[in-house]
């Protein structure tokens, strides 16, 4: 960041610190997540000590990483305690002081240590017989903490915490949840995008009644979604919501503001040559032809997380509570809070295991739906979405598009030199998601620090004499926002198809071409110890009437964790493209977990290879059209082929590992089809009929 954009950015945060406190309760001003950093000091809150036996409170959320397992291993590690001596709790907003929302791969980088530290102290405390009482944290050097040099529990794979009750189908997701007298609620909205705005205008009341199950219908302001209005009802049965929404027949008003049509705006051949927002500005002079002249697009796309959101919120005296996946429970309390208009200690967040986030319960939706029933109706309500709701009322991946052009000195092929890097991209907001943001708000962020979310991944991680990287931010009639990765996935597969075609015009081998310009020495030798795992540059397995091809890719995830993979494909005669194989090096740093950290490896290199074939999520209007997993597909076993994943053993600290992988899988199996076909993709997901043989 420049002086310019540093004083520009320090000075919309103090107007924020001075208007803030002023337009609290506006509903011009969103409530702000906080995000303080976790210390030993908040990490004695975590863990406590009973009748010979400790309670770990979770201080993050488990959204399918086994971070409770992982959490467990290293306070067992400094506690000295079995592993039946420490329970598991989930996180709870009146258990613990408030922590940052569970996002960027940071559980385990950001919140071990400190666990650590407060087992640490604990443990110290009762061996001399402290009396019990509030303890003051003891913080010694990390070399000094048993977690991170015993091997007793940390650096192995335990049963995951929880494993048993998983497979018995015991109740621990919020769909699960249940309460005395509780009914069920759902919000109905117009089918119109969520930026146009609309409102019921007048709906049959009497009809609803006249139905057995009905308990109420609801005007609320905290239904409000982006600009849409929702009508809320409330039955005594799930079945009876669906013939009471069809009686009430609500006529909804919808402005006539036709949006945009999305691929007229996310193209970056149709904006100004410019880029409001710079990473690198080196001047490249334009008068030498380019040996890289690369555009990829890539479409909307949904989370696709097998639950759809669910909450149960419970009524009390004053007060209430709710039950709900969510990855930020302190920012879901504080949006409750102020919408209900409650104190906050009189609402409590419950967080119960969420099957599937990704980055998309990180804002306040069906529990704001499910408080204002329960609130209303005056009895526990339970409020579950369709897979149609979760798709049209979510914030989903935002399209890119991208151009690249690139200059290759490849007059010394022993070593080569990328001369120029020019990167021009176009999308929607990511960190600023207009799901939470409102126009003027964002526009504002516009302005003075752009999106983060939308830049991460952009920056190549080679030696490049002169580079130019910028982006533009368009907002659009459907939500955005954050999505495994943020922009990590989709930038670090524009960058690694440029670079592979860059090997290509040097006339260098890919692997080869990248060892000479990584600057990072450890990805340099998670690139190297790919080449060993993967044989390469062996050849593609043949099969008979398909083409077959190999590619690599990789690329360093918040300047931490490293990651390369290679993918194998068969390309049929009708273009239809299917991976075959799949390998990945990875290196996040020391390993609480080994089994755990292997699954999100192999959960980025699924994800990989649905951004690649099948990521597309339908739109009309401005409006989400799809209903199910059939009209947004994610893949199935028998997409998946064989995968071979190499954890690094490492002494530097844990780096994170949630996200890493994706910033290579897609670019492989991308340049692998490349390599099989003589086509360099360039629209996403791949349409087999740019593939297909005449």
């Amino acid at each position: 960041m420049d002086r310019r954009r540093f004083l520009a950015t320090g000075g919309i945060a103090v107007a924020f610190g001075m208007t803030a406190p002023l337009l609290s309760g506006c509903d011009l001003v969103p409530v702000f997540p906080q995000r303080p950093d976790p210390d030993a000091e908040t990490a004695l809150g975590w863990i406590g000590h009973r009748d010979g036996r400790y309670t770990l409170r979770l201080p993050r959320a488990e959204i399918g990483q086994n971070i409770g397992t992982a959490l467990k291993q290293v306070a067992c590690e400094e506690l000295g305690a079995g592993w039946d001596e420490v329970a598991v709790v989930a996180q709870d907003t009146d258990a613990i002081a408030r922590v940052r929302a569970t996002v960027g791969s940071e559980s385990v980088r950001d919140f071990a240590e400190p666990l650590a530290q407060a087992c640490a102290t604990l443990r110290d405390a009762l061996a001399r017989g402290a009396p019990p009482g509030e303890l003051l944290p003891e913080v010694r050097p990390r070399a000094d903490l048993r977690a991170f040099r015993g091997r007793r529990f940390v650096g192995r794979s335990p049963e995951p915490d929880r494993l048993r009750d998983i497979v018995a189908g015991r109740p621990l997701f919020a769909a699960d949840m249940t309460a005395p007298g509780m009914a069920h609620g759902r919000v109905l909205r117009a089918a119109a995008s969520p930026e146009t705005g609309s409102r019921p205008a007048a709906w049959n009341l009497q009809a609803a009644r006249a139905f057995p199950g009905f308990v109420a219908v609801v005007e609320s302001d905290m239904f409000r979604l982006g600009a849409s209005q929702g009508l809320g009802i409330v039955a005594e049965t799930p079945g009876a919501l669906d013939r009471i929404a069809a009686a009430l027949d609500p006529e909804w008003a919808v402005d006539a503001a036709a949006p945009p049509e999305i691929g007229a705006v996310i193209d970056i051949d149709r904006t100004d040559a410019g880029a409001a927002h710079s990473l690198a500005d080196d001047s490249i002079a334009g008068d030498r032809p380019w040996d890289v002249d690369l555009r990829l697009d890539l479409p909307v796309a949904a989370h696709g997380g097998i639950e759809p959101r669910a909450a149960l919120a419970v009524p009390s005296d004053g007060g209430m509570a709710v039950w709900t996946g969510t990855q930020d429970a302190f920012y879901v309390r504080d949006v409750l809070a102020r919408g209900l208009g409650l104190a906050e200690d009189r609402v409590t967040v419950h967080a119960t295991r969420a099957g599937g986030a990704f980055g998309a319960r990180t804002i306040c939706t069906v529990e704001a739906e499910a408080a204002a029933l329960a609130q209303a109706a005056g009895r526990p309500v339970k409020v579950r979405w369709t897979r149609a709701q979760e798709y049209a009322q979510g914030f989903h991946r935002p399209p890119v598009s991208h151009r690249l052009r690139l200059r290759v000195d490849a007059d010394r092929p022993a070593a080569p030199r990328l001369s120029d890097w020019q990167h021009r991209l176009v999308s929607s907001h990511i960190l600023f998601t207009n799901a939470a943001v409102p126009p003027w708000l964002q526009a504002l962020t516009d302005t003075f620090v752009g999106d983060g979310g939308v830049a991460r991944g952009a920056e190549p991680p080679y030696r490049i004499a002169r580079r130019d990287i910028g982006y533009d931010l368009v907002r659009l009639p459907v939500f955005t926002g954050p999505w495994r990765g943020l922009a990590a996935g989709p930038n670090g597969l524009a960058v690694e198809s440029a670079i592979d075609a860059a090997a290509l015009a040097a006339g260098a081998d890919p692997l080869a071409f990248r060892l000479a310009l990584v600057a990072e020495p450890r990805l340099a030798a998670v690139l190297r110890r790919l080449g060993e795992v993967a044989d390469w540059p062996a050849p593609a397995a043949r099969r008979p009437g398909f083409r077959t091809g190999r590619g690599l890719a990789c690329g360093t995830y918040k300047g931490l964790s490293h990651a390369a993979a290679a993918a194998e494909v068969a390309v049929a005669p009708d273009g239809t493209v299917q991976v075959t194989r799949l390998w990945c090096v990875h290196d996040c740093g020391a390993i609480i977990n080994p089994d755990q950290v292997r699954a999100q490896v192999e959960g980025n290199l699924a994800w990989g290879l649905s951004m690649v074939l099948m990521d597309d999520l339908p739109i009309e209007y401005g409006a989400v059209t799809a209903a199910s997993f059939a009209d947004a597909p994610i893949p199935r076993m028998s997409d998946m082929p064989p995968i071979a994943v190499e954890l690094v053993e490492s002494d530097a600290p844990p780096a994170g590992a949630g996200e890493t992988a994706i910033v290579a899988a897609p670019g492989a199996i991308a340049n692998a089809v490349r390599a099989a076909t003589g086509i360099r993709p360039r629209r996403f997901p791949l349409v087999p009929a740019d593939f297909a043989l005449a």
